[in-house]
C-alpha cells in the first residue's frame, strides 16, 4: 500500500494530510514552532541580495529562538531558491504554502518574483511580509496580506528626479528589464518624469539574468543622456555602466535604485564604481550610533564572513518588525490576529527605524536617501 501512496499526486497527499490537522489549526503553528517560507535567488547571478536578506532576517530570529522564541514558540525560516526566476518563485511559493504547510511568506527577493506570487497570496489568503521589492504592483494599491518594510519605488524615483533637477540634468534616459515588472517600472519612471515637466530622452532594455547589454548600450550611449537611470540588479547594471564607459570622451551619471544589491555593484564594478549614484531605502548599516545598527553589529556582523550591507539589514529590520507583529497577535497565533498585530505598530520605534502600520496602511516607511559610491568602493551617505 505505502508504495502505491508514493505515487499518488502530491494535491492528494496535501488533501489528507490537511485532513489529519486538528479542525481550526493555523497552518505553520505548533505548540513549538512558527514556519516561514521565503523564495529568494541563493544561487545565479543575483545570488548576492537573496543570501544577504536571508541571513540579515535569520540572524534576528536566531536570537530570538535563544531566548526561548515568541510565546514558547521558536521561528523556523525556511528559503527555496528560485535564482531570480518568476516561474521558479510561483513553484517555490505552492511548495511552501501548499507542501510545507507555512504560517507566513516571508522576505522574497524581486519584484517579478514578489508579484508573480500573488495569485498563490490571495488565494491562500497568507501573509506576504517584507519582500524586497518596490513596484506598484506591491506598493501601489492595498493588499490585505501584503506588508511593506522598505518604501516604494516612486519615492526613490521622486528622490533622484529632484536631485537630477538640481544638477540641471535634462537629458535623461533609463535602461530597464525587458519583461513586464520591468516595463511597469519603468512606465512609473516616465510617468514621475513627467510630472516635473521632464522629457525622456531614451530608454533601452536587456534580458532578465543576463549581462548581455550590448544593445541597450549601443542605444544609449550615442545620445549623449546627462544622466541613466539603471532599473536592473547589480550584474546588468555593472555591465551596462562599465559598457558606457569605455573609451567614452564623456559619461552620464548613473542611477540605480535600491533593489540594484549596492554592495553587489560595488564589488562587481571595483574601481569603476566611482560616482555611481544608488537611492537608499535603509539606513546606513554603517552609522554605529543607531541603537538598530548596535544589535545588527552584534547579532549578524559577528558572524564568519559577514560584512555591513543594505540588503542584510533590511533582512534584519524586516525579521525585527515580524516578530513585533507576533507578539502583539499572542498566544492564539492566528493569520488574522497576526494581520492585526502589524496594523497595532504604528509608531513603534526599532531602534531608529520607525514603523507606519496601521489597519488602512501596509508601508511601514517612507524613507529614502541618495548615495554616491566612493573611490575606494564605501559609500557617501
Amino acid at each position: 500500500m505505502l508504495k502505491h501512496a508514493l505515487r499518488w499526486p502530491s494535491a492528494v497527499l496535501f488533501t489528507l494530510l490537511a485532513a489529519a490537522l486538528p479542525a481550526g489549526a493555523t497552518p505553520g503553528v505548533t505548540a513549538n514552532t512558527i514556519v516561514l517560507g521565503q523564495s529568494a535567488a541563493l544561487t545565479g547571478p543575483s545570488a548576492q541580495l537573496g543570501i544577504e536578506m536571508r541571513d540579515g532576517a535569520q540572524a534576528w530570529f536566531d536570537h530570538i529562538n535563544s531566548k526561548g522564541g515568541v510565546a514558547g514558540r521558536k521561528i523556523v525560516l525556511k528559503t527555496l531558491d528560485d535564482g531570480y526566476d518568476a516561474a521558479q518563485a510561483v513553484k517555490n511559493t505552492q511548495q511552501l504554502v501548499h507542501n510545507d504547510n507555512v504560517f507566513a511568506l516571508f522576505g522574497y527577493v524581486g519584484q517579478a518574483t514578489s508579484t508573480a506570487s500573488m495569485r498563490s497570496v490571495e488565494k491562500e489568503d497568507v501573509p506576504f511580509f517584507a519582500p524586497l521589492a518596490g513596484g506598484e504592483s506591491l506598493h501601489g494599491q492595498f493588499r490585505p496580506n501584503v506588508f511593506n518594510i522598505r518604501a516604494g519605488n516612486v519615492l526613490e524615483m521622486e528622490k533622484i528626479i529632484e536631485n537630477l533637477k538640481g544638477m540641471g540634468a535634462k537629458k535623461i534616459a533609463a535602461v530597464y528589464y525587458n519583461d513586464a515588472p520591468g516595463k511597469a517600472i519603468f512606465d512609473v519612471f516616465e510617468r514621475t518624469l513627467k510630472t516635473h515637466n521632464l522629457a525622456l530622452l531614451g530608454s533601452a532594455t536587456v534580458e532578465r539574468n543576463s549581462t548581455d547589454v550590448s544593445a541597450a548600450v549601443a542605444k544609449l550611449r550615442p545620445l549623449q543622456a546627462t544622466a541613466v537611470l539603471i532599473i536592473t540588479a547589480y550584474p546588468a547594471s555593472a555591465a551596462f555602466i562599465r559598457g558606457m564607459r569605455k573609451d567614452a570622451i564623456s559619461v552620464p551619471f548613473f542611477w540605480n535604485l535600491s533593489f540594484t544589491g549596492s554592495q553587489g555593484l560595488a564589488s562587481a564594478l571595483g574601481k569603476d564604481a566611482a560616482g555611481v549614484m544608488i537611492s537608499q531605502v535603509m539606513p546606513s548599516p554603517w552609522n554605529k550610533n543607531m541603537a538598530l545598527n548596535k544589535e545588527y553589529t552584534k547579532l549578524y556582523l559577528n558572524k564568519p564572513g559577514s560584512a555591513p550591507g543594505f540588503s542584510s539589514l533590511e533582512g534584519f529590520i524586516a525579521a525585527k518588525a515580524f516578530v513585533k507583529g507576533l507578539e502583539r497577535a499572542g498566544k492564539n497565533l492566528t493569520r488574522a490576529s497576526f494581520r492585526e498585530g502589524v496594523e497595532g505598530l504604528n509608531g513603534t520605534d526599532l531602534g531608529g527605524f520607525t514603523l507606519k502600520f496601521s489597519p488602512t496602511n501596509h508601508e511601514a516607511s517612507s524613507y529614502v536617501e541618495l548615495t554616491v559610491i566612493r573611490n575606494d568602493g564605501t559609500f557617501l551617505y
